[in-house]
């Protein structure tokens, strides 16, 4: 089944990416999301950061925080309404990007290798295609009568 057999590719080249981040870097998953992200869209709000990164809010925020201990972003308060705030690198934060990146790169190019440059733009473009299909389907609504699952932790 396709969703199977993606869910098992992006599983372990996402396994591969983030060992390297987490060992020399002390970074997740989710904090590499938000920080490459955050370096792709300078001073972007915090909200649209979470849609960009396709996480929820919750999330979003556990990932900056993370970040903003590490004195990798910045959350500054837009003049005029101090609950929209603006995300950006702080001077660590781009260094510490450019060091990761080359390395994500490095995997990602290891990764596809198996594919010609033709494979590899087909494929980009057949995922590009299901991913606008996937986004259709949920914005017509079409399985909002399945149940949400809650992936809090759970609590004692």
């Amino acid at each position: 089944m396709l969703l199977f057999r993606i869910n098992r590719y992006f599983g372990a080249a996402g396994g591969v990416a983030m060992r390297m981040c987490e060992a020399h870097f002390g970074i997740t998953r989710r904090e590499w999301g938000v920080m490459a992200t955050v370096a792709a869209n300078e001073g972007l709000l915090s909200s649209e950061l979470a849609e960009r990164a396709q996480l929820d809010r919750a999330r979003t925020s556990r990932a900056l925080s993370g970040l903003e201990e590490k004195g990798w972003v910045q959350r500054s308060p837009m003049p005029g309404d101090r609950r929209r705030v603006a995300v950006s690198l702080t001077a660590e934060g781009r260094r510490m990007y450019g060091l990761i990146l080359p390395r994500m790169a490095q995997i990602h190019l290891d990764l596809v290798s198996v594919l010609s440059d033709e494979e590899l733009a087909q494929f980009d473009t057949l995922l590009a295609r299901l991913q606008r299909h996937a986004l259709a389907l949920e914005a017509e609504g079409r399985y909002d009568a399945l149940p949400r699952v809650d992936r809090g932790r759970h609590r004692r």
